[in-house]
């Protein structure tokens, strides 16, 4: 890129920044002193609005950068990812959106705990939550530092880090001034400019062929390299038995890690009622739905008109795919058209990434105070002893999180962002889906099995992470010079969801303690009726 277009890029960067700014300032200036509207804005959200906030928070630098990118690389087997995710929703609609509104407070913890013993769920279910939000972080860093090293031409690596630095800081500011409020506001904004930005670039591509799919598809296999195996199963899960495995792993993953992500579900809490949070889903579900749409339209548009070669050159993980695309459509190189849509996809990117950061932070600095160190300060009464209030630390807690996402996101920056984002969900599936679908369906479920299941689910998944191709033993790992992996897969899921189950099952029958039936039949009613309901 010119000089003068880095220069529109990083001004259009500069102006979004500084809506967020703005709009964190008028937050700010709201009353955020108590839990109820740090946490969830007051419940006052709309459907709609809370529906275009969860897509917001839900499309992320994994969703428009990394998904389009591996269609871009792999064709076919790409397009897992846009179908995982979409029906992913299916399970939350069904089977949680409803229940975890009536049931919880804050966080998912809430939900769990209304039945068990408190301080060991609330403390499981709180690690869990933060090792799942830290995961999800560090994608949409390495999505920025992939962004900005295009934006200055791929050269500079100490642009990529300081944009990982410049992106942790700015989560922070908005986390901690703005709290639920700002982030949902920033989050409706971010979805308006990503469903135009990728609009508009689908009907581009689309035009560039004159609206025949059938020939964007023919010209995507041509220049990717493959022919027609570009466009069937199995050019990058089909290899071996061990990649149709990870195939099923990631499915398995993606499907299911959604109903367990702590940032999706404190969303639920923002509206004032269940049924207000079940047609809040539905919004979602029409916008992402329709943005999954778009990103096999940018994937399979990416290999046809950049070439996969360029994709792979400018970026090895294919995150710039998108990007490089908007240049191309708008006249290459080089061209006015081109700097500019070039310059508002970037910039759209940008907006999506900070808007994700806040949502997640958000999420995680909420179990650190609420389920944490709440948990932990209680007196023997169960009321609040600690020295400082949940809020205050909250915020310290957005800080630190924040510096911990930045230090992993620096390490990260070679993978794929969508990528990441599936080992996210792989954990989120394995340590929090297990709790929560026991919690408010299990009647005999107990403490033990509880926090069995929470870090039953856990420990195996970020073991087997760490053990696995992805850190180790591959070109492409964390460490490359290094072998120790020892799981052949790349995503754990197929291992970890089932263990996760499986120890909240044995938890529960090799429990000493009875199930409390009365607890349970309350939490049903709640579930239920919503009668008692927050």
């Amino acid at each position: 890129m010119t000089g003068d277009h880095q220069t529109l890029a990083l001004l259009l960067f500069g102006a979004f920044v500084a809506v967020t700014l703005a709009i964190t300032t008028w937050a700010s200036r709201r009353r955020q002193g108590s839990a109820d509207e740090f946490y969830t804005g007051g419940r006052l959200f709309s459907p709609m609005e809370n529906g275009f906030a969860i897509s917001g928070d839900y499309m992320s630098a994994a969703s428009f950068l990394g998904i389009s990118g591996l269609i871009a690389l792999h064709g076919y087997d790409g397009m897992l990812y846009s179908v995982g995710f979409l029906v992913a929703w299916l399970v939350v609609l069904l089977l949680v959106a409803e229940l975890v509104r009536n049931c919880g407070r804050f966080t998912l913890a809430d939900v769990v705990a209304a039945r068990m013993g408190e301080r060991g769920v609330r403390t499981a279910v709180g690690v869990s939550s933060v090792a799942v939000s830290l995961l999800y972080l560090v994608a949409q860093m390495v999505g920025a530092g992939s962004l900005v090293a295009l934006l200055l031409g791929g050269t500079s690596d100490a642009a990529r880090s300081w944009t990982v630095v410049g992106v942790g800081a700015l989560m922070v500011v908005y986390v901690s001034l703005g709290g639920m409020r700002a982030t949902t506001w920033i989050q409706i904004v971010k979805a308006v400019l990503l469903m135009a930005g990728a609009g508009a670039l689908t009907v581009l591509v689309l035009l560039r062929f004159h609206g025949d799919f059938g020939a964007l598809l023919t010209s995507a296999a041509e220049r990717s390299g493959h022919g027609s195996a570009f466009l069937a199963p199995g050019l990058a899960y089909g290899g071996d038995r061990t990649a149709s495995l990870d195939f099923i792993s990631l499915g398995i993953a993606l499907v299911l890690g959604t109903a367990g992500l702590p940032h999706i579900l404190a969303r639920f809490y923002t509206v004032p009622t269940a049924r207000s949070a079940r047609r809040s889903v539905v919004w979602s579900i029409g916008l992402i739905g329709g943005f999954y749409l778009m990103t096999i339209v940018l994937g399979f548009g990416a290999a046809a008109i950049v070439g996969t070669d360029a994709v792979r050159a400018s970026n090895a993980a294919g995150n710039t795919a998108v990007p490089l695309l908007a240049l191309d459509l708008g006249g290459g190189a080089g061209s006015t058209g081109g700097a500019v849509l070039f310059a508002v996809v970037a910039a759209v990117a940008f907006a999506t990434i900070l808007a994700v950061v806040a949502g997640i932070t958000l999420a995680s600095s909420t179990s650190v105070a609420h389920d944490l160190y709440a948990s932990f300060t209680r007196d023997r009464d169960g009321r609040p002893a600690g020295r400082y209030g949940e809020v205050a630390v909250a915020r310290v807690s957005a800080a630190v999180i924040g510096a911990a996402a930045i230090g992993l996101g620096l390490l990260a920056q070679g993978l794929n962002v969508a990528f990441l984002v599936g080992l996210a969900f792989a954990v989120a599936a394995s340590a929090n889906l297990p709790v929560l679908l026991y919690a408010l369906f299990w009647r005999r479920f107990t403490t033990r099995g509880a926090v069995w299941s929470v870090y039953g689910g856990l420990v195996p998944a970020v073991v087997l992470v760490v053990l696995s191709p992805v850190v180790s033993g591959s070109p492409g790992a964390l460490f490359p010079g290094v072998d120790f992996h020892l799981f052949p897969l790349q995503n754990p899921g197929v291992v970890s969801i089932p263990l996760g189950f499986l120890a909240g099952w044995l938890g529960t029958v090799t429990s000493p303690e009875p199930a409390d039936a009365a607890k349970h039949a309350e939490t049903e009613v709640r579930a239920l009726t919503g009668a008692g309901a927050a």
